[in-house]
């Protein structure tokens, strides 16, 4: 008798806790109708002891598009997951993210259709921004308060510091809007730089260093309209390191 209450007690210490509510997963049609979650979802649930249950009304979604986390692929089709800020979501998400998780979703043969696969590459689709706003006035803006240090174009092509990059090579930046945007709280521009309702005024204890730049935000919205439709600098290729 003993011995049987102590391989219960085993039993019980070695299987999964299932006393937390399970979590649903809402997914297309196409993907419930194929039988994967009934495949993957309980391997999960064994694994883990986080029960994961197909639901039509679930926080975790999957989709087509994102956001989400791109998990597998089917007839061309990515399926992107999207969770929640939880740490029991983030544990499915980061399975089926592992070669484990990518395992077990591809090692399920559907009774029709293609197979899934967790192996695919994304490719990012880079968008263009285009700011719209007066350009002209933007030119003129840049030219007074970035031209004695940026070359901003033929114009000052000779007078631009040699460490500081042109408008045009910060142009060619993926980040490169970002850049422009919160200029003024990237060093050394915090210093010298006032934007209008944006930035605290000067300590008077540390005045600017140099001449300061003043601008309204309006004006600021201007100089982006302008680097928007200025051409970004040919950098090359990447750097192959050896």
């Amino acid at each position: 008798m003993r011995f049987a209450l102590l391989c219960l007690s085993l039993t019980l210490s070695a299987s999964p806790s299932w006393s937390q509510e399970a979590i649903g997963l809402a997914a297309p049609a196409e993907v419930t109708d194929s039988g994967l979650l009934q495949h993957i979802l309980p391997r999960f649930s064994l694994k883990t002891g986080i029960r994961v249950i197909a639901d039509k009304g679930g926080v975790l979604v999957l989709e087509v598009e994102p956001p989400g986390d791109p998990v597998f692929v089917r007839d061309g089709v990515i399926y992107h997951l999207r969770i929640e800020d939880n740490a029991r979501h983030e544990r499915f998400r980061d399975w089926l993210l592992s070669d484990i998780g990518k395992r077990t979703v591809e090692s399920y043969a559907p009774d029709q259709g293609e197979p899934f696969s967790a192996s695919f590459e994304v490719t990012a689709t880079l968008e263009e921004t285009v700011i719209d706003g007066d350009t002209a006035r933007g030119e003129e803006l840049s030219m007074t308060h970035c031209g004695r240090c940026h070359v901003i174009g033929p114009q000052n092509r000779m007078n631009g510091l040699g460490s500081t990059p042109s408008f045009a090579v910060l142009r060619a930046m993926p980040d490169w809007s970002e850049r422009f945007e919160a200029f003024f709280a990237l060093n050394p521009h915090p210093a010298f730089t006032q934007i209008e309702g944006i930035t605290p005024p000067f300590d008077p204890q540390r005045p600017s260093p140099i001449y300061p730049v003043e601008m309204t935000q309006e004006e600021l919205e201007a100089i982006l309209a302008f680097v928007s439709a200025i051409s970004a600098a040919d950098l090359g290729a990447p750097l192959q390191l050896q």
